[in-house]
């Protein structure tokens, strides 16, 4: 798990972001130092939940192993993966992440209702290191 990415579970599950006091400006992944706006100088951010739901801007299938950093085991036979940019209305910007298991580019359309859930990234035999995955509206795991 990266820290301070996501926190909560169920219907509590939030990605975290953090907001500029000094503009307003939210960002994903969080900024811990200083504000990312070119046109503001702030330093003071605050941690803020974002939006749990939000709209499919755009999506697409991953169908190779991707090199290192991201993990994979090159022992296991390697399955395609669906990626999702969703639109935060709100926060007026777009997050990028995996499909919940189970969903393909066949479930999908741009501008459906998508939510933030917590998913597995990688396991070994002494962690498993968690993640974020969206997931249509209204299906389950």
């Amino acid at each position: 798990m990266v820290a301070h990415w996501f926190a909560g579970e169920g219907d509590a599950f939030r990605l975290l972001g953090t907001r500029c006091t000094a503009c307003g400006a939210v960002f994903f992944p969080r900024e811990d130092v200083l504000c990312r706006n070119p046109g503001c100088q702030g330093t003071d951010l605050d941690e803020v939940p974002l939006s749990p739901r939000g709209r499919v801007w755009s999506y697409t299938d991953g169908r190779y192993r991707p090199p290192a950093p991201y993990v994979s085991d090159p022992e296991l036979p390697w399955r395609p993966y669906t990626l999702i940019a969703v639109e935060l209305a709100a926060e007026r910007m777009v997050v990028l992440g995996q499909g919940a298991p189970g969903v393909t580019v066949a479930d999908l359309e741009v501008g459906m209702e998508v939510a933030a859930v917590p998913g597995v990234l990688s396991e070994d035999a002494g962690t498993t290191w968690t993640t974020w995955h969206w997931r249509p509206v209204g299906v389950t795991a």
